[in-house]
């Protein structure tokens, strides 16, 4: 199966920047009672502004000319309630806005969340679990910011240079011309950075996600690194990790920063013709010292939204790198999923049955795992497959969970197609244990329950003596509430009894124990192995177990290997036949 490391870039369809766009401010329209109130305010802040200017020419023109210090305090002081209110008005809109994205972050995050969960085992195997955590977590974070600044700035900000365009053209056309005749190279000079910069801002989170992958990689394998004393090789890679990331990083900013002189070099240029042409063009030099002021200030007006909004347009360029992630795997397709017609498995007795069933990996259609398997388990039979590593054992099992669907064939539960129950009521009859022995920070308590959330103390106490747990929970500093963190608070064995447990509580119909004894000492496998003999009792139940000595009393033995069920029967049989089996056997044996 094809995986994509930490030194691999992650391909990602190409989806047009504005269909993006217009998906993720589709989020807003959820709030629109917080939008039109933050429009409503920014109505009344924008006006204000506006308004400062005219009051200014009024003040100069009027007051100051006519030396009416009444006048001039009168206007001071409703200059001073406006602003007040601009003021006001601004914080408040702030701070609505500022709780509606993380609003919408946390809903996209959910979502994101959500809908991973529905993935299926391809998804995980194909990828470094720290480049997904790269999207849920990073590259969500960087939409928050971008969702308010929409509002709070390209709304405001838009509507300002509009205004202030209008009001400009009302008082001189020419002088209007003159200072908006650098727009053209604003607007080239834009898309230019817009198109070479969106791709690079891309390759700045494929290689934020490798580092992800990487440190998750490690530092879940730190025993191993630490053990070999590779941590000098191990900061190696990191730095070249690093350092691809930086580069791109670098690559992406410097075109970025290409805004600010940009914006510079079109308002310098602006302003001088604004005046070369008002003075020595137009002879103006006769207006009004206010007017002049009101105009020049309204020059100033105008291009600085010009650069919230520019800055915003960067912003907008970075993180739709992002949402672009986030919805890529938004739209991936669950290779397993209901189907219309679906409807809920109900209580079953156990029966299993594999009729001429073939499987590959998706991704490898042509290279069979299994070929036309057939059998068929009676509802309590414990049946156990043996075989060299990758004949597939672990597939069958997880066919059987549909964790994959058969390439041909089919697989019935009961007589019920697998494919036509739901997912959720398929598996949780079903109990799932693999090598795997996995356990939550939480109480010991908690991890024995999340096979069975209602669980009741009796139940959890009954599942733990049950698989021998209970005497070392009971040894611990506070029994069943003790906290586990990390993998150092117990032996792997007692974490495997532990995870055992959580398995067993759930009353599964359907057993799957996958390599659940192997990291269980010999002794501590006798306990368990008590526990488990009453357990299958009335359980249809499948073992892998490479330690023979761990299945002699299994209904049935299945001998996989050469991608075909090879011997079938019970340990006597097997070792009667002098086949595969009693070949397996004999050689464990001989090793002992």
């Amino acid at each position: 199966m094809a995986v994509n490391s930490y030194k691999q870039d992650e391909l990602q369809r190409e989806v047009p920047k504005r269909v993006t766009l217009i998906r993720l401010y589709r989020y807003l329209f959820t709030y629109k009672k917080d939008i039109i109130l933050v429009l409503g305010i920014m109505a009344v802040t924008v006006a204000i502004a506006l308004l400062n200017p005219l009051i200014i020419e009024r003040a100069v023109n009027v007051h100051v000319a006519n030396r009416n210090v009444e006048g001039l305090l009168k206007l001071a002081a409703v200059a001073l309630t406006l602003n007040v209110i601009w003021l006001v008005g601004v914080k408040i809109r702030m701070v609505i806005m500022a709780r509606v994205s993380n609003q919408i972050v946390l809903k996209i995050r959910e979502e994101l969340y959500v809908h991973i969960q529905t993935l299926g085992l391809q998804f995980f195997d194909s990828r470094p679990t720290g480049k997904i955590l790269a999207r849920v977590i990073g590259d969500v974070n960087s939409l928050k910011d971008m969702m308010a600044d929409s509002v709070t700035t390209l709304i405001p900000d838009a509507v300002t240079v509009a205004a202030v365009i209008a009001i400009m053209v009302v008082k001189s056309p020419w002088l209007s011309l003159a200072a908006l005749a650098t727009l053209p190279v604003l607007g080239v000079g834009m898309y230019v950075i817009m198109v070479r910069g969106h791709r690079r801002w891309q390759v700045v989170r494929q290689k934020n996600s490798n580092i992800n992958a990487y440190v998750h990689e490690n530092f879940s394998g730190i025993r191993v690194v630490q053990s070999f004393s590779a941590e000098q090789e191990s900061s190696s890679a990191f730095d070249t990790v690093l350092e691809e990331h930086q580069n791109a990083f670098i690559r992406a900013v410097q075109l970025a920063d290409a805004f600010g002189p940009l914006i510079d070099v079109t308002w310098g240029l602006g302003g001088f013709l604004l005046y070369y042409i008002g003075i020595r063009i137009l002879h103006m030099g006769s207006m009004d010292v206010g007017t002049f002021l009101a105009f020049a200030t309204y020059l100033s007006m105008f291009w600085s939204p010009i650069r919230n909004l520019a800055n915003l347009y960067n912003r907008i360029v970075n993180n739709i790198s992002s949402a672009e992630r986030i919805f890529d795997i938004l739209d991936t397709e669950p290779e397993l999923k209901d189907t219309e017609e679906a409807y809920e498995l109900p209580s079953i007795e156990g029966r299993v049955e594999f009729d001429h069933v073939t499987f590959a990996y998706p991704d490898e259609p042509d290279r069979d795992v299994i070929q036309d398997i057939n059998f068929d388990i009676k509802p309590g039979e414990t049946i156990a497959l043996v075989g060299p590593t990758g004949a597939g054992k672990t597939t069958i099992i997880n066919l059987i969970s549909r964790f994959y669907d058969a390439k041909t064939g089919q697989i019935r539960i009961d007589g019920h197609p697998v494919g036509a129950v739901t997912l959720h009521s398929l598996r949780s009859q079903m109990g799932i244990m693999t090598q795997e022995n996995f356990l939550f920070s939480g109480t010991v308590r908690e991890n024995i329950s999340y096979g069975k959330l209602n669980a009741t103390e009796e139940e959890i106490v009954w599942a733990a003596k049950a698989v021998g747990a209970h005497d070392f929970i009971m040894k611990l500093e506070k029994g069943y509430d003790t906290e586990l963190q990390g993998s150092g608070s117990l032996s792997v064995g007692q974490r495997q009894l532990l995870a055992f447990a959580r398995t067993l509580v759930s009353q599964p119909r359907i057993l799957i124990l996958d390599e659940a004894t192997s990291s269980i000492d010999t002794h501590t496998e006798l306990m368990v192995q008590r526990g488990i003999a009453a357990l299958l009792v009335g359980r249809t139940s499948f073992v892998i177990a490479h330690r023979l000595s761990t299945i002699k009393k299994a209904d049935r033995i299945f001998v996989v290997d050469h991608k075909a069920i090879l011997e079938e029967g019970t340990h006597e049989e097997l070792l009667k036949k002098k086949g595969q089996y009693y070949n397996l056997y004999q050689a464990q044996f001989k090793n002992l």
